[in-house]
């Protein structure tokens, strides 16, 4: 009997479960809410982009899951002892880079950068950087148009080189001070393994591949003359960052004695190579060549992979295609969405002042509404569209309301506008030969909200069916590492052994699917109008003209 630990760092919180190797079976966990800033992430009032998190909760965090997933599971499991550990995986959200000096040791940890929103970790959802991805999209374009075909065309600005860039420009004593700058998925297992040296932590190419523009087709990481056409100190930096990602075969190291000790777990124990949290919340729903894993939390991540044998298109719009991104031997693809649990809380906590039993009566309220029924329609670009537009400079939008609008009816009509931005990304991926012959859906929207997910399956015509683990990304990571460890020969055995799904299923209703298509076809006229991409109707700059006006 083995057993190995995951660690899911997410937007708000990280968790550690403890899974058992020969039927993924997860017999203790532990939830640690991140307590700096609002909800765990730092906020600047005057610029809704900025969105930091302080590393020293990250550590924090991690001493507090494992210890307490650890303690559950010795009063869970009577076979369960902690020499039976044999490894551990760890997933975040990304891109999360953080500021380090030449120990490896966050900057945000040190007295004279305390408080220093730039020397914190640059979380996913920070949107600073818009300018400056713009212009490295532009530049790229110009210069190394290969850089763009990996990654759908657009460099974002919630990604790795935007996100310095802009620390460099806001603070240079920051930007100088950091040695290197780590993702948060490769600096906990290097942080687990005792690794004091940046150029020694091993790498994802994950992370890499699809925030870094790593490629091997080009040797690595973005050529210098090309990074000097930023900023010749973006080009210095490279020397100090790496040479070489890995996929998830590969070891990030093993538990050193000072972080063994803690837990009173096995010295030595294999740490599975970062990944970022839905690409191994797709190992962790089990997925493979045809279908399509959605973690919907508060924002969306869409994950398939295909054959590294076979030829994969570039496909605009979506956020990379990258070899071992996923699995070992496989082509990583993902798209997704900027926000989605978030607008539901947007509205229901932050504009209507309510709570979780606020969140269930409306929910119970649209359930009784009928597809197009309220007359309304949104967008869902509150926090910017990530596919298949890749504009962070897009916002939320509804029209239809009248003087008897109610709550209920425009929470659904976010859930629908949710659901058809899920459709433009499936459709999209149809289009360019992905093979999508079913959808797994992951997270606790996917587990509790019913409604939503019928919603979902009639907006995209996809049957729709919910991963066994409500956990699939520390699962995933948990899975990773037993791989390493040798509880499984490989990625395939341990997936059949350690994943499943549950028995509810979501199937289109013709009739919705009908009225659905109506009003996705009217969707696609704001999606397109608004997006700036209409051969007719071009309302491209009204968005962005009123973010002017707000900023002025």
């Amino acid at each position: 009997m083995s057993y190995t630990i995951g660690i899911d760092y997410g937007s708000n919180s990280v968790r550690a479960i403890i899974v058992r190797t020969s039927d993924g079976a997860e017999v203790g966990t532990s939830i640690f809410d991140y307590p700096s800033g609002h909800q765990g992430i730092l906020l600047d009032p005057n610029d809704h982009n900025l969105a930091r998190q302080h590393p020293g909760d990250y550590l924090a965090g991690v001493e507090s899951t494992v210890a307490a997933a650890l303690a559950e599971a010795e009063s869970n499991d009577a076979g369960f002892s902690r020499a039976q550990v044999v490894g551990m995986g760890v997933d975040s959200t990304g891109s999360s880079p953080i500021p380090v000096d030449a120990n490896n040791h966050p900057l945000a940890l040190k007295d004279e950068f305390k408080g220093n929103l730039a020397a914190q970790c640059w979380l996913w959802k920070d949107h600073t950087s818009i300018e400056e991805a713009e212009t490295i999209t532009r530049l790229a374009g110009e210069h190394r148009p290969q850089y763009l075909a990996k990654i759908g065309g657009i460099y974002s600005s919630e990604w790795f080189w935007a996100k310095i860039w802009k620390c460099l420009k806001v603070d240079p004593t920051v930007f100088d001070a950091a040695h290197s700058w780590v993702e948060l998925c490769d600096f906990i297992p290097a942080t687990l393994a005792g690794v004091t040296d940046p150029a020694a932590v091993i790498r994802g190419v994950c992370a890499a591949g699809h925030k870094a523009l790593y490629a091997e087709d080009w040797d690595g990481l973005p050529d210098k003359e090309f990074l000097s056409l930023l900023d010749p100190k973006l080009a210095d930096l490279r020397d100090r960052l790496y040479d070489e990602a890995h996929d998830a075969s590969a070891t990030a190291g093993h538990l050193c004695p000072e972080w063994a000790s803690k837990w009173n777990l096995p010295e030595g124990i294999p740490i599975a190579v970062g990944e970022f949290d839905v690409h191994y919340g797709a190992i962790g729903c089990g997925v493979e060549q045809g279908t399509l894993v959605k973690v919907i939390g508060t924002s969306t991540c869409d994950c398939g992979v295909v054959s590294a044998e076979e030829e994969v298109a570039d496909i605009p719009g979506i956020c990379g295609i990258v070899k071992g991104a996923i699995l070992p031997g496989y082509y990583g693809i993902e798209a997704g969405q900027s926000a989605v649990g978030d607008i539901f809380k947007w509205w229901v906590e932050g504009v209507c002042k309510g709570s979780d039993s606020l969140h269930k009566e409306l929910s119970d309220e649209a359930a009784q509404l009928t597809p197009g029924q309220s007359g309304l329609l949104a967008l869902d670009w509150n926090n910017g569209n990530r596919t298949i537009l890749v504009d962070q400079r897009l916002t939320g939008a509804l029209l239809g309301q009248t003087l008897y609008t109610t709550q209920a009816e425009i929470y659904r009509a976010l859930i629908e506008a949710t659901a058809f931005g899920a459709r433009a990304i499936i459709e999209r991926l149809k289009e360019y030969k992905v093979p999508i012959t079913r959808i797994v859906c992951s997270g606790g929207i996917a587990e509790k909200n019913a409604m939503l997910m019928q919603i979902y399956a009639d907006v995209t015509g996809c049957e729709m069916r919910v991963s066994r683990s409500s956990q699939s990304c520390a699962l995933g990571s948990a899975i990773a590492a037993a791989v390493i460890a040798g509880a499984h020969p490989d990625f395939a055995s341990a997936k059949e052994a350690m994943t499943g799904l549950k028995e509810v299923t979501y199937t289109p209703n013709p009739e919705n699917q009908k009225v659905y298509d109506q009003l996705y076809a009217l969707y696609r006229q704001l999606h397109d109008a608004f997006g700036g991409v209409s051969d007719q109707v071009d309302l491209g700059n009204v968005m962005k003209d009123l973010l002017n006006l707000k900023h002025a």
